[in-house]
């Protein structure tokens, strides 16, 4: 093909029958090719280009699953970087660390306001140091977007358990329950709610659907057994006998009427005739408990005895309670859940002495409704002959279930004694090993009973028995 084209030094108009490609544009970029008023780029070799694109052509299949390894590296990488401030969290709540827990959640809401996860950690680290009102707030929070999360549910309901709401606890409890109809948590902590707010027959029938599906659940056994089945009244008889290795044996019996009026007040009666040391004796008392700001309690008691030389002919006795609710996780992993302490001042007056005593208790609550009691009295004996002593004392209790109705106990004393008794008066080292169980034969009902014995000095013992039986009504 002939094709005319211009001589670019002399300008002449020549043919020729080879093509000939048109002088190139300065624009189009060719390798080792500089453009006017720009820097070369260099490219790829084509040499090497090549072997790549017949590489990745051959093996695509092989390509594909390296790219999605890679994808999935990089999003496993983001993963780790988002989960690290929980694992922070979680370290700083095991070593009971918990304001830097708290700083590390600030952080993450921070950088992520919306992390609602960020906001159910700060809810409970609030809820566990005691700041209960900001807590309240962030779990609330979180259950606006995330209604049926059972653990911050619960978490609400504990926070509004403690500040006394009651019926708003409720109310988050019902919620709760309508998402998870089987969760033991939510119902056990419905049945109390109900029991605190006087719906007794409500939270005794909670407290048995949890049982029916989960018989061992011991917060449902024990909150059943809490429960006094609606009955105001309790009615108890008590039989004790006392065998002496130094005298012959002596009994007591003993009735008690005790009247619970309302969550505040409670009231007993009680009579006990006495058949000691050859003597009898009759001893009436009465005494009243007032329960304020719901862990706090003070009751006073009095008792009169007729004249004779082996009981007080007359007592007086006063007490303050006051319980505590642990909450924080450094107490849950030590076991403990609460504590009651209880101060009494007791008067004895026979009719050859007066006896004052001062007794310090502290009970623990611990899990699987475990309590450790602890006791500690000085008594301070005056006899009619003006001579006077203090007598220290001490005991220490174990309590535990032993099965669905039935509960036991362990004691152990050193010169912890009834001072309501004349040979008792007075400075005497003993050690007392004892203990107990007590049956629920029926809702209302139970027996219990207790052995004791005590080593005195000069080799005297005691051993005691009782057995007692209630019913509510």
């Amino acid at each position: 093909m002939v094709v005319p084209y211009r001589c670019s030094k002399c300008g002449l108009v020549l043919r020729s029958s080879v093509a000939r490609r048109p002088p190139l544009d300065p624009a189009e970029k060719l390798p080792g090719r500089a453009i006017p008023g720009k820097a070369p780029q260099k490219l790829v070799p084509r040499r090497i280009l090549s072997p790549l694109y017949r590489w990745l052509f051959r093996h695509r299949q092989s390509a594909i699953v390296l790219a999605g390894v890679a994808w999935l590296l990089m999003f496993s990488t983001h993963i780790l970087a988002e989960n690290d401030w929980q694992q922070q969290v979680r370290t700083a709540v095991d070593q009971h660390q918990f304001p830097a827990a708290l700083e590390v959640v600030d952080r993450r809401l921070a950088e992520a306001p919306a992390d609602m996860e960020a906001h159910a950690w700060r809810g409970r680290l609030l809820a566990w140091t005691g700041h209960w009102q900001p807590a309240e707030t962030e779990y609330r929070l979180v259950l606006a977007k995330f209604p049926n999360d059972v653990d911050v549910v619960t978490g609400l309901a504990d926070v509004l358990l403690w500040q006394q709401k009651y019926p708003e606890a409720l109310a988050v409890l019902e919620e709760a329950r309508s998402a998870a109809p089987q969760n033991a948590e939510v119902l056990v902590r419905r049945a109390r709610v109900l029991s605190l707010l006087q719906r007794v027959s409500e939270a005794r029938a909670q407290f048995q659907a949890v049982l029916t599906y989960d018989p061992a659940n011991p917060a449902a056994i024990n909150g059943l057994a809490s429960l006094t089945g609606g009955a105001r009244y309790e009615l108890r008889f008590g039989e004790e006998a006392d065998f002496f290795s130094y005298t012959e044996n002596a009994q007591v019996e003993t009735v008690t009427l005790t009247a619970h009026w309302n969550r505040s007040w409670t009231t007993s009666f009680g009579v006990s005739p006495y058949h000691l040391f050859g003597e009898n004796a009759v001893k009436i008392w009465a005494d009243a408990a007032y329960r304020f700001r719901e862990n706090n309690w003070v009751r006073v008691l009095g008792a009169g005895a007729n004249p004779q030389d082996v009981v007080p002919e007359s007592e007086a006795l006063i007490e303050y309670g006051h319980g505590f609710r642990f909450s924080t996780p450094r107490f849950n992993r030590l076991g403990l859940k609460g504590l009651e302490s209880s101060y009494q001042e007791h008067s004895l007056w026979y009719r050859g002495a007066q006896v004052v005593t001062l007794n310090a208790t502290q009970i623990v609550y611990l899990p699987r409704e475990w309590t450790w009691t602890l006791s500690a009295t000085g008594a301070h004996t005056r006899f009619a002959g003006g001579e006077s002593d203090w007598v220290p004392s001490g005991s220490t209790k174990v309590g535990f279930p032993l099965a669905r109705k039935l509960s036991g106990s362990v004691l152990f004393a050193v010169g912890a004694e009834n001072f309501a008794q004349v040979d008792q008066i007075g400075r005497l080292s003993a050690r007392t090993y004892g203990g107990g169980l007590r049956y629920r034969f029926a809702e209302a009902q139970d027996v219990t009973g207790f052995v004791a014995r005590q080593d005195r000095e000069y080799g005297q013992t005691q051993t005691s028995m009782g057995l007692s039986y209630g019913i509510r009504f």
